[in-house]
């Protein structure tokens, strides 16, 4: 496994702790996970390639000049559901969202709304895999790994003029 880290232009107060630094770890087969830190480490120090195009993509996405990710996932130790679930995330365009129940028909398993969101709090790549997008039926925010509050502040670089205002998101 290999690591490198990149500063968060979003923090994360939790349990007297600042969370400020985002640590992407990959395998040779793909992006493993993105977890936001207190401190940084020390990139480790050959990066597959890949890896500098994910700091330059989140980069670009912070910036607001990015829309989606291209990039390889490593999801070997994932479940066949988890990952069901996280590639229907994957097509929820920038700037919209898209309710647990939606994803869950999606999948082809309109009764596991509850497995569903299990699956996105799972969700190793917050932002790259964007489980942030997913909303509740009746348009509320619920749960969100680093809070309500970062997922607000995502929805809100897509779609500065109101997240709760978008239009529902159709599959193709």
């Amino acid at each position: 496994m290999k690591h490198l880290y990149l500063p968060s232009p979003f923090q994360v107060s939790t349990k007297g702790k600042t969370l400020r630094y985002w640590k992407l770890t990959a395998s040779s087969s793909g992006l493993k996970r993105l977890q936001l830190l207190e401190e940084a480490g020390e990139d480790s120090p050959e990066l597959y390639d890949f890896m500098r195009e994910a700091r330059e993509q989140l980069q670009a996405y912070f910036a607001g000049r990015l829309k989606s990710f291209d990039l390889p996932l490593d999801w070997s130790e994932a479940t066949d559901f988890h990952r069901s679930v996280w590639k229907e995330l994957i097509k929820i365009p920038y700037g919209h969202t898209a309710s647990y129940l939606e994803i869950a028909r999606r999948i082809g398993k309109p009764k596991a709304v509850r497995a569903v969101g299990q699956a996105n709090r799972r969700n190793p790549l917050p932002i790259i895999v964007p489980c942030h997008r997913v909303i509740a039926t009746g348009g509320e925010l619920h749960g969100f790994y680093y809070g309500l509050d970062m997922k607000r502040q995502l929805l809100a670089l897509e779609n500065p003029k109101s997240y709760g205002e978008q239009t529902r998101l159709q599959f193709e």
